[in-house]
């Protein structure tokens, strides 16, 4: 069971870490991917999706320009765009769940739509740092792990943060704190994270 946290101690910590030049610049990263996770009771994702807001704003107000990268909506423009306003839904009820996951996966292949969408997003912005959020409402059809693999060849001009609703204990993710992914250890957890 994962502990609730004292969400606005945990944003106080995460504006003082990425308000940083030394972060932003990504200096003392020992030549590693500047990629930072920040995990969260799945309990809490309501108070964690304002908190995020209100943290974007404050960063925004000091003039550091922040990128949030939300999954769930990148997925959801591109099904549209590829299938029709709306019609995932359709289709979500006409076949299914397996066939609907599969379906998924292979109208949102992470090689070949995912990351060229992300990769436009981020090449139109000038943000000094990226957030990943909507991580728990893409799975199964997209995976925590699979995004951070990939990311690294595009998002390699500022440090990305992505909120994750689990557990990254440095090696693996536990998404929820119950769904073991592959592991993962190119991220620092940014909780605990000192410059």
């Amino acid at each position: 069971m994962m502990p609730i946290e004292d969400i606005a101690e945990k944003f106080k910590h995460l504006l003082t870490v990425i308000q940083m030049e030394k972060f932003l610049d990504m200096e003392a990263l020992g030549g590693e991917i500047p990629f930072f996770i920040s995990t969260y009771n799945p309990e809490q994702e309501l108070d964690i999706v304002k908190a995020i807001k209100g943290l974007k704003n404050k960063l925004e107000t000091k003039g550091i320009q922040v990128l949030e990268l939300n999954l769930y909506d990148i997925c959801m423009n591109i099904l549209d765009e590829q299938l029709g306003k709306g019609e995932i839904f359709e289709l979500e009820i006409q076949i299914d769940k397996t066939e609907f996951k599969n379906a998924l996966q292979s109208v949102l292949d992470i090689k070949e739509v995912v990351m060229p969408t992300i990769k436009s997003i981020i090449d139109a912005n000038n943000a000094r740092v990226y957030f990943i959020t909507g991580v728990g409402n893409v799975y199964p059809f997209i995976r925590s792990h699979n995004i951070l693999n990939n990311l690294q060849n595009v998002a390699k001009e500022a440090p990305t943060v992505m909120f994750f609703p689990g557990i990254y204990n440095g090696q693996s993710l536990e998404l929820f704190g119950k769904l073991k992914d592959d592991n993962y250890y190119r991220a620092f957890n940014l909780d605990n994270y000192k410059i």
